[in-house]
């Protein structure tokens, strides 16, 4: 663990503790955990990851120590992860010096700088080298430590499926189904249920117990202690049962419980930590090393050794490494990843580049203008970290109805046990298995299951029909979607450029034009002059071997073809060569009003017409925004493009809202403005520049063949790249909603009806039902209904 500015910390002054808490399985358990971590004693201020659960702990060095904080949290129940320390010794020190990075211990204590905008925080974040040297422990290091939480959830599940099932089917529970009913081995009903229960409750339930010990320590009530109320009452009454005094043992209701809640914690769980990869994809970004002029001489240095002020060379096909001004040489970069933008950018001298970006075939020296933590690259890790660690799992109805289900079901045991051993004069036996079966048949396994059932239904239908949704609460987000806002390249667009219209001038035919402005492009390696080639061999055209090629950056080609000198590029090509374009003004002013990319094409001196590329609109495109509008979704396209070219798109596809020429990293910043009108946003994108308004928005969306840091920030992703998946996602995940819904309020109309009955209500005519065994089997019917409700979710149709 580590303290950087990527990491949200509570404001104010004094040093913040960094620390990841195991065992932190359950969202209930988190929603009170913020509040007791502000009140450990010399805590100022406490924030909680709750995606990682990593917490973030302000402290006074005056009143208290990291070790005191740590040894505090072990007290009351939290393993922490590694030991917690302060000082130099565990202090980054300089964010470039990886190896301190590397050798601090997994917790950490940063003295923070007072006045500085977002609290105090270690001097800068580490550089992207740093980062790449440490295995970049803050964030990938915490992500492990979620996975270990998930892995370890799948074993306790499946050792107690193993257990739970010879329990189960050794049991009066089993027999009323038709199974043995009778232990194996001559042994009795109450040893054998003890000694395959006792691990199933201890191990596998455990958890749930400490998460419920923890609570009940903090005066609290949740989900856990509703679970570890069930089974230890059932473990505990089965036990007494078994050797203290005569009475039936339900051990597969102890059994049962803590195994079915595994399974849904364990579901729960494995969405949660899915995306902790997503800033390992965006440090990958920037390579290792650079190549540096010192000296009069070339060296290649660490990437964290790059200074402000250093004259830096790119080879051709290499990443530049950080940001910086073009000195001496030409080329194209290939700024995809950074501005979703397909078409490499010019550079020539005063140009600026980013760090992380691609060069092309050509070579340039810049000088470095900005490092480290203030690089774009590293600016855009921040808003990713920031905005997925800043993020709250929505506020289970569940839990609330559990705080209040914990004190009836106890209440409930309590008068059932008073009413029947002091008025009904039954006896103690009686009375205990009257209060059990109650407390039993109350306990909350259909409304644990409420969500997780009909989520991970729900998960399974959108993966089949090719929408990802990554968490639980992504999907729950989802549901309250009330506008959407697409990025134009590569998510409504192609994400390449295509010929798509051909003005020749007289005497060309369009085929004569595309043929020579194909020729011409061949040796050409941008993307437009590929777009131009690749069209004529699709329309089957003869293609001649152009001579003296010259590609002429920003500008565009020249070259002679059959003897002919053939000129391809924008306006400024033809000016400088002399060119009188007369009426193809016009068509390339109309053409561009489309939002298309007009090329001039001129011969020996001559205008020959124009030939318009575009990134092509996808097919499934307006079909999403209608889709949305029909759902009363409002849509909006956030793009860097010219506003000109956006409208274009924007006007074809129907779209409500067009927000253009936005610099990538101020996306996210338009995504919160929407959300500061109350809108509930869902960000589609494919691209680096994407990842921080994906993070930020309630629901990110990642089309499947965008970058690998989109997909992992996004919290839906779509498979088959089709944005009418959107709508299907939406129209599902409002089902799932519904299905929760339901489930929530049958699970509460069984207990309201069930806790009567399991305490006598009824009792002689049906006294049959005041045996715990039958309350366990009712508890599991009730589990049944449940599940059987969130599977009528496979036959809503989205298609």
């Amino acid at each position: 663990m580590e303290t950087h500015d990527a990491h949200p910390a509570p404001d104010g002054p004094g040093p913040v503790l960094e620390v990841a808490l195991r065992d932190c399985y359950d969202a209930s358990e988190q929603a009170g955990l913020e509040e007791y971590l502000a009140r450990l004693p010399g805590v100022g201020a406490a924030h909680l990851d709750r995606t990682r659960c990593v917490a973030h702990l302000r402290y006074d060095p005056g009143r208290t120590s990291a070790e005191a904080l740590r040894r505090r949290l072990e007290r009351d129940g939290y393993a922490v992860e590694g030991r917690a320390c302060e000082g130099s010794g565990c202090q980054p020190g300089h964010p470039a010096v990886g190896e301190a990075d590397k050798a601090a211990p997994a917790g950490r204590a940063v003295t923070g700088h007072p006045g500085r905008p977002g609290g105090a925080q270690a001097p800068a974040a580490p550089s992207h080298a740093a980062h790449r040297a440490a295995g970049h422990a803050g964030h990938d290091g915490h992500a492990g430590h979620g996975a270990a939480m998930v892995q370890d959830l799948l074993r306790r599940f499946l050792a107690s499926l193993l257990l739970t099932l010879p329990v189960v089917g050794f049991s009066p529970v089993g027999g009323a189904l038709g199974l043995p009913g009778v232990p194996p081995f001559g042994l009795s009903m109450g040893l054998w249920g003890f000694l395959l229960a006792t691990p199933v409750v201890w191990w596998g339930g455990w958890p749930f117990i400490s998460a419920a010990w923890r609570a009940l320590r903090r005066g609290e009530a949740n989900m856990m202690t509703l679970i570890a109320t069930g089974i230890l009452v059932s473990y505990a009454y089965s036990l007494g049962a078994t050797f203290l005094f005569e009475g039936e043992v339900f051990y597969e209701a102890a059994a049962m419980l803590a195994t079915f809640s595994l399974a849904g914690h364990w579901m729960e769980m494995r969405s949660r930590y899915a995306t902790g990869r997503a800033v390992e994809a965006l440090l990958r970004l920037a390579p290792a090393t650079a190549r540096v002029r010192r000296g009069g001489q070339e060296v290649e240095v660490a990437l964290e050794q790059v200074a402000v002020g250093d004259e830096v060379v790119v080879r051709p096909g290499d990443r530049v490494p950080v940001d910086g001004v073009v000195i001496s040489g030409q080329s194209y970069v290939d700024e995809s990843m950074v501005t979703g933008e397909p078409i490499p950018a010019a550079k020539a001298p005063g140009a600026k580049v980013v760090g992380g970006t691609v060069n092309q075939t050509g070579a340039f020296t810049f000088e470095a203008t900005a490092v480290g933590a203030d690089t774009a690259l590293a600016r855009i890790v921040q808003m990713v970290q920031n905005a997925q660690a800043s993020k709250a799992p929505a506020q289970r109805l569940a839990d609330l109805a559990g705080k209040y289900l914990v004190l009836v079901a106890l209440g409930s045991g309590v008068l059932t046990f008073l009413f029947w051993y002091f008025l009904g004069a039954q006896g103690l036996a009686f009375a205990l298995t009257a209060a059990v079966s109650t407390v039993v048949i109350a306990c909350p396994d259909a409304l644990a299951l409420a969500t997780p059932t009909a989520i991970t239904v729900g998960v399974g239908k959108a993966a089949r029909e090719g929408v990802l949704f990554k968490s639980a609460a992504a999907l729950e987000a989802t549901a309250g979607v009330d506008t959407v806002v697409f990025d134009k390249t590569g998510t409504l667009t192609e994400g390449k450029p295509a010929v798509t219209d051909l003005e020749p001038a007289a005497p060309f035919t369009p085929e004569g034009l595309l043929a020579l402005a194909a020729s011409a492009d061949r040796p050409s390696q941008h993307p437009l002059a590929e777009a131009i080639v690749r069209a004529a061999r699709e329309k089957g055209l003869a293609l001649d071997q152009p001579e003296g090629f010259d590609s002429v950056p920003g500008h565009g080609v020249a070259a002679r073809v059959e003897g002919r000198r053939v000129l391809i590029g924008n306006r400024r090509l033809m000016d400088r060569e002399g060119v009188k374009v007369g009426g193809l003004e016009e068509r390339a002013s109309r053409l561009a009003a489309e939002g298309k990319t007009a090329v001039y094409v001129a011969v020996d001196g001559q205008p020959a017409g124009v030939v318009a590329v575009a990134d092509v609109v996808r097919e499934s495109a307006r079909r999403a925004v209608q889709a949305l509008h029909r759902m009363g979704i409002r849509t909006a396209m956030l793009t860097g493009d010219n506003r000109r070219t956006a409208e274009a798109v924007a006007r074809r596809l129907g779209m409500d809202t067009v927000i253009a020429e936005v610099l990538p990293e101020d996306k996210a910043t338009r995504v919160r403005e929407l959300q500061a009108q109350g809108r509930k946003v869902a960000m589609v994108g494919d691209g680096v520049n994407d990842a921080p308004a994906l993070a930020e928005a309630e629901v990110g969306v990642a089309v499947g063949a965008g970058t690998d840091v989109a997909v992992e920030a996004a919290g839906v992703v779509l498979v088959k790249n089709d944005p009418a998946d959107v709508a299907r996602g939406i129209v599902l995940a409002r089902k799932v909603r519904g299905k929760i819904k339901q489930n929530l309020f049958w699970a509460a109309v069984y207990n309201v009806l069930a806790i009567p009955v399991a305490a006598g209500a009824l009792y002689p005519s049906l006294g049959i039902l005041l045996k715990p065994e039958f309350a366990a089997l009712a508890m599991s019917l009730s589990t049944l209904s449940v599940t059987f409700n969130a599977l009528l979710l496979n036959r809503v149709r989205l298609r």
